[in-house]
């Protein structure tokens, strides 16, 4: 996939190539805003990249401009500048999405998936290790899980219980399956653990779609389908 990255950090430059290297994109840059403006008329990119604060013809201007000649390809603001009014302004200008520095590449790179499979874009950029049900998405290789792209905070043991339930959809998954794949040790199988972390990763799945992902299935285990 064919990024253009418009920023004039040269350590921000560095790191978002080799950071989205690991994950199939390739990086084309420029450092001013005309320069970005010209390389967008002259090439065909799958997503563009760009700060706010340029030299030359600052983001919001240049978002405009792009915006003029493609109404469909995917731009995403990242910047240091992280007011209400600037998001709206940055949003306003055409932009699809808006991130703050400084950012984790891994959800960078979640979100600019996000923008390419939304704009219909090759899908061999779409991890074979990305699991999704409803509004929830893990990427396995990353090891993000988030929902309508809000990465939840998840500790190790409730991201491993995650992946194995989202893995294994519509299954009914007993205590013991749990604990033998998740937790991989002997434990006293009158141990409420399973329960415990169950309740926990509930609690941070149903903050935006209560009782929507993980089902009791009474006096069997428990089930990951998209709820009612």
């Amino acid at each position: 996939m064919a990024i253009l990255l418009v920023e004039d950090e040269p350590n921000i430059v560095s790191a978002i190539k080799r950071g989205l290297a690991d994950f199939g994109f390739e990086i084309s840059v420029a450092t001013d805003g005309l320069t970005a403006l010209q390389m967008a008329t002259d090439h065909k990119f799958d997503l563009i990249i760009l700060d706010v604060m340029l030299p030359s013809m600052d983001g919001i201007q240049l978002c405009r401009h792009i915006r003029e000649s493609d109404a469909l390809i995917p731009i995403l603001m990242l910047t240091a500048l992280d007011s209400t009014e600037n998001i709206v302004t940055g949003l306003n200008s055409g932009a699809d999405d808006y991130m703050v520095k400084p950012f984790k590449m891994a959800e960078l790179a979640a979100r600019l998936k996000t923008l390419l499979r939304r704009a219909g874009g090759n899908t061999t950029i779409q991890n074979k290790n990305t699991y999704r049900i409803a509004d929830l998405e893990l990427d396995a290789d990353a090891k993000i899980a988030s929902i309508n792209q809000v990465p939840l905070n998840l500790t190790a043991t409730e991201y491993r219980l995650l992946e194995h339930f989202i893995k294994n959809q519509r299954k009914v998954l007993s205590r013991i399956q749990l604990l033998e794949s998740v937790w991989d040790i002997d434990f006293n199988l009158g141990t409420n653990v399973v329960d415990v972390y169950i309740n926990y990763l509930r609690k941070k799945l149903d903050k935006q779609n209560p009782g929507k992902y993980i089902q009791t299935v009474f006096g069997m285990g428990y089930m990951m389908k998209e709820g009612d």
